[in-house]
């Protein structure tokens, strides 16, 4: 059953492969820009009609804000990359990376009330400023955050492919048929199991992770913040933003879930083996490498 999970997990990442050399993601970005294009309009009629007292136009202009954050979350950004890395590089628990990818898409609307707020009321900045403000600064930063992470990873796990074996002239191969990869020849532990690699790591690299996301905020939130403090409903612009970052939060679980599936599927195989750290440590550089391939991608095109 081991080497069934990993012969999928193989065959699914070679169907991704494949799926980006066709320039299929890019096809599910440009499908989601006219989604959010949609829901824009529905944003602003939901909006015209609470001003004018509609109590049906709130739940519709959160439901529309919930549905634009799933959209945009499709499109480039919104930390998938870096969750999706992180999952498959770094062997955290699926609830503790659901948590940090649903904390970061808040922190993003956090940061858009903050942004928005401070500027209007201290700065008196309008829209188009304070999405200059984001795209022009934040946004290289959170690109440069989440590249530097992908640095993080890539060293950390090429410092443990590097790293010799404790026993490098008995490191062979036994079974996988005890729990903590024991030899029945000599009772030594020669690899972990997939359990014993799945640790929870650091609250620093969790804050990091969190903190490179949040930096840069939706600017469809920053829209429907400025809108509704112009129209004095701040506060339905506020709930807006927070179900609009709902919406992201689903689609940027749903990708960190995956890639944690991924790499338990990879690593089912050959779990209690000795091989299993070096492998796992492989996944990592694999990880880094393509987190900042991807994100210095974007902070290239960003500046």
């Amino acid at each position: 059953m081991r080497r069934v999970l990993t012969f999928a997990a193989l065959a699914v990442l070679v169907l991704l492969a494949a799926f980006w050399v066709i320039g299929g993601f890019d096809q599910i970005a440009l499908w989601a820009a006219g989604l959010q294009r949609s829901f824009q309009n529905t944003i602003a009629a939901a909006l015209r009609a609470a001003r004018a007292g509609d109590d049906g136009a709130v739940l519709a202009l959160l439901g529309a804000c919930f549905a634009y954050g799933l959209a945009h979350a499709a499109g480039p950004g919104h930390g998938k990359v870096l969750i999706g890395g992180y999952g498959m590089g770094s062997d955290v628990p699926m609830l503790r990376l659901s948590l940090i990818a649903g904390l970061a898409s808040l922190g993003q609307a956090a940061t858009a009330i903050v942004l928005v707020y401070a500027g209007v009321l201290i700065l008196d900045l309008g829209r188009e400023a304070l999405v200059g403000v984001t795209e022009d600064i934040m946004a290289p930063a959170s690109y440069a955050a989440i590249s530097a992470i992908g640095l993080w990873l890539l060293f950390r796990g090429a410092r443990k492919v590097s790293a010799r074996p404790a026993n490098p002239h008995h490191a062979h191969d036994h079974g996988t048929g005890h729990d903590h990869g024991v030899c029945q020849e000599c009772g030594h532990a020669h690899g972990p199991t997939l359990a014993q690699v799945q640790q929870v790591h650091s609250l620093r690299a969790a804050i990091g992770l969190i903190a490179g996301i949040a930096i840069r905020p939706c600017t469809g939130a920053l829209f429907v913040l400025v809108i509704t403090w112009q129209m004095g409903i701040g506060g339905l612009g506020i709930g807006g933003a927070f179900a609009m970052a709902l919406g992201t939060a689903v689609v940027t679980i749903a990708v960190g879930l995956a890639a944690g599936g991924l790499r338990g599927g990879l690593l089912a195989g050959i779990s209690g083996s000795a091989r299993l750290a070096k492998t796992a440590a492989v996944l990592e550089v694999l990880a880094g490498l393509t987190v900042i391939v991807l994100a210095g991608g974007l902070l290239i095109r960003s500046l």
